[in-house]
């Protein structure tokens, strides 16, 4: 049986608006193994990026519960264990592609960190902008180097926001293919918010979104409704 890596059960999280509390992610319970790879689709506002968030234990849930069973406490998952790729590419500005993606090797206390950086920027096709700042990158490139950053400590899951959008239908195909390649080698889990059916389509896994809640994850996960 596959290690469990993240594992959930009636997952809400609330926002205040005003006077009003909005429900972001409403009721979900899932699990995600070892190796899997999941897309998460579904309309601009649906709780996507929320979603991810809490995966990734960069924010806590309203009420209900989730664990990290095959990773460890919360304090230690990122970067070894969770790698981020957020919607934006959030590269550091004052730093090079290359220092980008060795800074958290050597927040993990990594040995060899500008070799493993630069062998990520070559397992994206980026190598070339090793020296360039984030200013003079294309959005796309950005992008490559981000997910080269969130792979670059081996992390056992990777989530990852829209990491295509600004890609064109061959970058992106390109740039997914290269991430499952490196997933399959690693064994990695990998998560992907996207709302290209293309990329979905190469994921082993579609959860649908819609107003906070799945409407279809498969035959291992469940989504309630509020009540």
């Amino acid at each position: 049986m596959a290690k469990t890596l993240a594992v959930a059960a009636d997952l809400w999280r609330g926002f205040q608006r005003g006077r009003d509390i909005v429900s972001a992610v409403q009721g979900c319970s899932f699990r995600i193994d070892a190796g899997e790879t999941i897309a998460i689709v579904g309309p601009s506002g649906c709780g996507k990026t929320t979603l991810l968030n809490l995966i990734a234990g960069l924010d806590r849930p309203s009420s209900g519960q989730i664990e990290w069973p095959g990773l460890g406490p919360p304090d230690t998952l990122r970067p070894e264990r969770i790698g981020v790729v957020f919607q934006s590419s959030n590269l550091m500005p004052a730093l090079t592609a290359l220092e980008n993606v060795e800074l958290p090797i050597l927040l993990c206390n990594g040995a060899d960190a500008e070799a493993r950086a630069l062998a990520m920027l070559a397992a994206f096709g980026v190598e070339n902008l090793a020296g360039k700042l984030p200013e003079q990158l294309s959005g796309g490139q950005a992008e490559r180097i981000a997910v080269a950053r969130a792979v670059s400590t081996n992390p056992q899951l990777i989530v990852a926001d829209e990491p295509t959008g600004q890609l064109d239908q061959a970058g992106a195909a390109l740039l997914v293919d290269r991430l499952l390649a490196w997933g399959r080698q690693s064994g990695s889990a990998i998560v992907i918010a996207t709302h290209d059916e293309r990329v979905a389509a190469k994921m082993s896994r579609v959860w649908r979104m819609r107003h906070g809640k799945f409407e279809n994850i498969g035959t291992r996960s469940k989504c309630t409704s509020p009540g």
